[in-house]
């Protein structure tokens, strides 16, 4: 059975190329309580996380609220392992597949067809699992001989289709998502929305952040409502997204 567990997971970032007095002389004129400090070597670091301790497992549909900079996105990636926590521990059990940018690892100069296999590794997939699926991938991006033509050439449309249609290929059990972007002109967004709806149902653990409240009530059983890098409420998704739009209008 997948889970995924932080346990007191802290995240210090270091900010390199900054100067630190003049940082804390400028927020300590706007009277601010932050979460930015200067090291012992004069590296200025932000506070990303603190002390966060949940656990999710399979079956759970978690849905990730909180302001800009509140911490949702960094939870994600310490959840898919690209960053290490400074303090506490994360532990999972099952496959992570984190659909953080979904066009991290294509390459220009690269022609479609390549690309789909490129994009597949670095999601994880085997090259057997990458040639089963790439006739169904070049059919659902509707890209036809583009394909055999390299990205560079491709509208900034023609390039998240591609890049979508590799990432919800892949058989994830532990699902991250940041804000699924647009993918084209109602039709396909209409294909896109059911792609995604199946890639939900196919893997235990769904853990996504996104501005809306209403598809978050739609999609998640849980909400974890994250502020200044800290949980501030988790829990059943009526109550937490009701307590959450209750402070905003506040």
């Amino acid at each position: 059975m997948a889970f995924i567990q932080l346990t007191g997971v802290t995240l210090d970032l270091p900010i390199y190329e900054v100067h630190g007095r003049s940082l804390k002389r400028q927020m300590m004129r706007l009277g601010r309580k932050n979460a930015i400090a200067e090291g012992n070597d004069g590296v200025v670091v932000v506070r990303a996380l603190s002390d966060v301790t949940v656990r999710f497992e399979s079956g759970d549909r978690i849905g990730l609220i909180g302001h800009n900079g509140a911490g949702k996105s960094t939870i994600l990636r310490v959840m898919a392992g690209i960053y290490a926590p400074t303090v506490g521990e994360v532990a999972r059990e099952g496959k992570v597949v984190p659909l953080l940018d979904i066009s991290l690892g294509m390459d220009d100069n690269s022609t479609g067809l390549q690309n789909i296999r490129l994009r597949g590794l670095l999601l994880g997939m085997t090259d057997s699992e990458i040639k089963s699926k790439q006739q169904e991938i070049a059919e659902f991006c509707e890209l036809g001989d583009y394909l055999d033509l390299p990205i560079r050439t491709y509208s900034s449309g023609m390039r998240v289709r591609l890049a979508f249609a590799i990432s919800t290929a892949v058989d994830a059990e532990i699902l991250l998502l940041d804000e699924v972007m647009g993918v084209g002109d109602a039709s396909f967004m209409h294909k896109a929305q059911a792609r995604l709806a199946d890639l939900h149902r196919r893997s235990e653990i769904v853990v996504l952040a996104m501005h809306s409240n209403a598809e978050i009530r739609r999609t998640c059983n849980k909400v974890l409502w994250m502020d200044n890098g800290g949980v501030r409420m988790f829990g059943p998704t009526e109550e937490v997204v009701s307590a959450y739009e209750a402070f905003v209008s506040s």
